[in-house]
């Protein structure tokens, strides 16, 4: 039955418009599929990444820097809508200070740089079928964002969820929109090919690109890192960091043994059995950030030659076609990551940057944080530690997970934690105005709603069944 779901699948790519590259990408990784691929990497076929180039380690002179990020184009991942956190909209377009939202600091960080080193540094988007609307709707607010000759975007191509049973593309006239899905950001490659963008920059002098994810606001223009990698000569370098226990679940990069290569290793690429090597810090210690470079004119040669399949490991996700409906059927969702790329281009190397280059908001634990007085928003719009440690921060999901049930109990904003090493709520409490927190408080509230009165400072103990001032 897979051939005629093959056939299925693509003629339905066809008919929605999908370019020929990406209907082409999506045959191999379906053939892959079909032939019982599933992507893992066990762990007798890695070495750990040991000791990797550190940027503190590196000599960049002001004029390589500027030189470097010069001919840079900063591209930012915005395909995600924040459904772990009830949004139904491009999650950079929630607010994160003083009302301004991911892409109004993203642009913020962005006019900096231009300003600091004299750089055009264009910033391109890879947006996806839900998210582009609203995104150049918001975008329209800087008519002097774009650069000459350049889009503000590019749109992800989009894939068939396949039946679990017999791989053809699940129907689902419930929701249509629901029977396809992004195919993961490793789609950036050949959309940047089939889109013309890549062709555009080449034609506009740039050589180098920077990619991250637009939630993570730490990854912003770095001049230096620009110099060092253009200097570097390398193909493509990730930005890697130094686990903590906090970091067990992300991906890693690691050596393969059979070749000498860094790739790429998550979750989803990893045995059951083997996930305590895998969570483990010590072992494996550095983590994979998505912050990315390449060089624009090496992929593009290395797309044409392989014709635009650059042939990235499986990703193999087995979901319910309408996630909120487990009655539904299973269906799996082929994707590939973008950081995967390390392992195709020979001599692609890794480099160690400081912590603070990585900051995802992934859930409202991370947004309060964000929000809160433990950073500061420098001049360059970039989220800065103001505490020495960031405060452990855990809210009860029954009633904090979404957006709507968060901002509803934190109506006058985060409370300060600038004193705070952690804040863990259980129960469901309203914060009032001037709340703060000082070293370790555990707030539990049982039997209906309660409230922390304005004004409260919440101390290093536990609050079993009442609030103060309540």
């Amino acid at each position: 039955m897979s051939d005629e779901g093959l056939r299925l699948a693509t003629e339905k790519m066809s008919a929605a418009g999908v370019a020929p590259v990406a209907v082409a990408v999506f045959e191999h990784y379906y053939r892959e599929l079909e032939a019982g691929a599933t992507g893992l990497i066990r762990e007798d076929a890695i070495a750990p990444l040991l000791d990797p180039p550190r940027l503190d380690a590196v000599d960049v002179p002001d004029e390589q820097a500027r030189e470097a990020l010069g001919r840079t184009v900063m591209i930012k991942l915005n395909g995600g809508l924040g459904t772990s956190m009830g949004m139904h909209r491009a999650k950079s377009l929630l607010p994160v200070r003083d009302g301004r939202t991911f892409l109004d600091l993203i642009v913020g960080q962005v006019r900096h740089a231009r300003a600091r080193w004299g750089a055009r540094l264009p910033l391109v988007f890879m947006d996806s079928f839900r998210t582009r609307e609203d995104t150049l709707a918001a975008l329209s607010s800087y008519p002097d964002l774009a650069v000459a000759g350049l889009p503000l975007d590019f749109l992800q191509s989009q894939e068939p969820k396949l039946r679990t049973d017999d791989l053809t593309p699940v129907t689902w006239p419930a929701d249509p929109a629901l029977e396809w899905c992004p195919p993961g950001h490793g789609d950036i490659y050949p959309t940047l090919l089939s889109s013309g963008v890549l062709d555009a920059l080449l034609v506009a002098g740039f050589r180098y690109a920077s990619t991250s994810n637009a939630d993570n606001l730490g990854a912003a223009p770095d001049a230096r890192i620009a110099g060092w990698f253009a200097a570097s000569g390398a193909p493509y370098a990730a930005e890697v960091c130094r686990r903590t226990a906090a970091d067990r679940k992300g991906g890693h990069l690691a050596i393969r043994t059979a070749d000498g290569r860094l790739i790429l290793r998550d979750t989803a690429q990893t045995a059951p059995d083997e996930m305590d090597f895998f969570t483990d810090t010590e072992h494996h210690p550095y983590f994979h950030t998505n912050n990315l470079w390449f060089d624009l004119r090496v992929l593009k040669d290395t797309l044409e030659a392989r014709g635009g399949v650059l042939g990235l490991p499986l990703i193999r996700n087995e979901k319910h076609v309408d996630p909120s409906d487990r009655t539904s059927p299973t269906v799996f969702q082929l994707e590939c990551a973008m950081g995967a790329a390390v392992e195709v281009f020979e001599g692609a190397t890794a480099i160690a940057v400081p912590r603070a280059r990585f900051l995802p908001v992934k859930t409202t634990n991370d947004l309060l944080l964000l929000r809160s007085d433990a950073y500061d928003l420098g001049e360059d719009d970039v989220p800065r530690l103001a505490v020495e440690a960031a405060p452990l921060v855990e809210l009860d999901p029954a009633y904090y997970a979404t957006i709507t049930g968060f901002d509803a109990r934190f109506p006058a904003g985060a409370p300060s934690l600038r004193e705070a090493t952690r804040l863990k709520v259980v129960g469901d409490i309203t914060f009032g105005a001037g709340v703060s927190v000082r070293g370790e408080h555990v707030m539990m509230r049982e039997g209906g709603p309660g409230a922390v009165a304005d004004g409260t400072q919440l101390g290093a103990w536990e609050w079993p069944d009442r609030l103060p001032g309540v």
